[in-house]
């Protein structure tokens, strides 16, 4: 059952240090933190621009967390500076619950 905000799981406001990797080897890796999780999602902060349905790894060794993913949408925020909504292709138990 969805959430009042339309999602079908509740996001819980967490920085997580992540390392987003694209399935396309011709593109860099980016290291940055997340906005808020859910089991099966995050917003993550970004430096450039991502494209809506862009398949990506999202790791963090801290939480043992390794999962592939896509693109849901980039948001630009400022110069430089764009928001990115994930969706993740497996449950991440780690950031089911908050901590």
């Amino acid at each position: 059952m969805p959430v009042p905000t339309g999602r079908f799981e509740k996001r819980i406001s967490r920085a997580v240090t992540v390392e987003i990797r694209p399935e396309d080897e011709g593109m860099p890796k980016e290291r940055t933190l997340t906005e808020n999780v859910s089991a099966h999602g995050a917003r993550v902060l970004m430096d450039r621009e991502w494209q809506a349905g862009q398949q990506v790894m999202v790791i963090s060794p801290k939480e043992g967390v390794r999962a592939r993913g896509q693109i849901v949408y980039c948001e630009v925020l400022a110069e430089s500076r764009f928001a990115v909504g994930l969706k993740l292709f497996v449950r991440v138990e780690p950031w089911a619950t908050s901590h």
